[in-house]
């Protein structure tokens, strides 16, 4: 029986002989942690077995590259891995932590094991419930919060958590909603933002989810992102900057002259909306930026051109001056969430 997977993505992984850094398609598995050149390569580039390997984060080891973390196995062999932003090389090293404790404990690595830990009853959904949640009217409200002067994008509260329950009749008691939303926060749908809250699910509380109006979540599937704020009030932006991030992360983008595939890192801002665009590996200047004012943006089946990345989770963007841009997410549900951010930011951005 093959190992499942845990978690997947592009991450940014330091070469083991040069010091070079590049993009790979990451899997983690239950044992090993697997990373190939391409998503769409059937045999991984390399294998890093988790048996003994010790995890280090953050990685200060390379200066200004930030979102670092350092796996170190049994043989003394060092493997950097770098994310997009804070919170992407926080859900990895979560996972990857998780995976070593089961190795270590003889257990099998198991995300849904809720129910007999916290007897949570049967007629409860939690994927139904989460939907409710999310609901645009009558979910929970996703707000901007500030703590330690840190910026929280797309979260809330977990006492707001606990007070919707209520309000929506799903909980009798703030005891019982504090078990539906540790279930929750377990089974992924929520992901804990900010040190307290992060320190319960790491365990250095009584309960993982904490029913207290300083602790942050977001949902896993949101356009969630932390910014510190500046001391220095002279620094000047250039206007397309000024934007708050909606979203970000990893996609493929296809090349206008060659036509070929590469991954870059996506930085989606609104008020003014553009749609910025890095290399991965490296680099603060972003390789190019898209207006979003008045685009259009659709999911389409195949590119025109002969250079194809495989015909999968494509979607296109027509800017209002009529340029083309195709990419690529990961799933389905990546593509979707894309979509959707961007046809919001283009109708209220300037």
């Amino acid at each position: 029986m093959e190992p499942k997977k845990i978690r997947e993505g592009y991450l940014v992984k330091k070469g083991s002989m040069f010091n070079s850094w590049k993009p790979m398609w990451v899997v983690l598995l239950e044992d090993a942690i697997e990373f190939y050149k391409k998503k769409s390569d059937n045999s991984p580039k390399g294998m890093i077995p988790l048996k003994g390997s010790t995890l280090t984060s953050p990685c200060q080891d390379f200066g200004k590259r930030m979102f670092v973390f350092k796996l170190a196995t049994t043989k003394q062999q060092d493997h950097f891995f770098q994310a997009a932003y804070l919170e992407e090389r926080d859900a990895w090293v979560r996972d990857i932590k998780k995976a070593i404790k089961c190795i270590e404990g003889g257990q099998k690595f198991a995300r849904k094991s809720t129910r007999r830990s916290i007897r949570l009853p049967e007629t409860i959904d939690l994927s139904a419930l989460y939907l409710s949640m999310k609901d645009a009217d009558n979910g929970v409200k996703e707000l901007k919060l500030e703590k330690d002067k840190k910026v929280f994008n797309h979260c809330f509260t977990g006492n707001c958590v606990i007070d919707w329950l209520l309000s929506k009749q799903s909980v009798r008691n703030r005891q019982e909603g504090l078990m539906i939303a540790s279930s929750l926060l377990n089974e992924g749908f929520l992901q804990p933002a900010g040190d307290l809250s992060k320190n319960a699910v790491d365990g250095t509380a009584e309960t993982s989810f904490l029913d207290n109006p300083d602790a942050f979540y977001y949902f896993a599937d949101s356009g969630f992102f932390c910014e510190e704020n500046s001391s220095d009030d002279d620094v000047i932006l250039k206007e397309e900057f000024r934007g708050i991030i909606i979203k970000q992360g990893c996609l493929l983008k296809q090349g206008h002259r060659r036509k070929n595939w590469k991954v870059r890192k996506f930085i989606l801002r609104e008020d003014p909306a553009y749609l910025h665009y890095y290399d991965p590996a490296g680099g603060e200047d972003p390789l190019g930026a898209i207006h979003l004012r008045g685009c259009v943006v659709t999911a389409v089946e195949s590119t025109p051109d002969v250079k194809k990345s495989g015909d999968e989770n494509l979607f296109e963007i027509i800017t209002a001056t009529e340029v083309h841009y195709f990419l690529q997410a990961a799933s389905p549900q990546e593509r979707t969430e894309w979509i959707k951010a961007i046809q919001v930011v283009s109708r209220t951005g300037k």
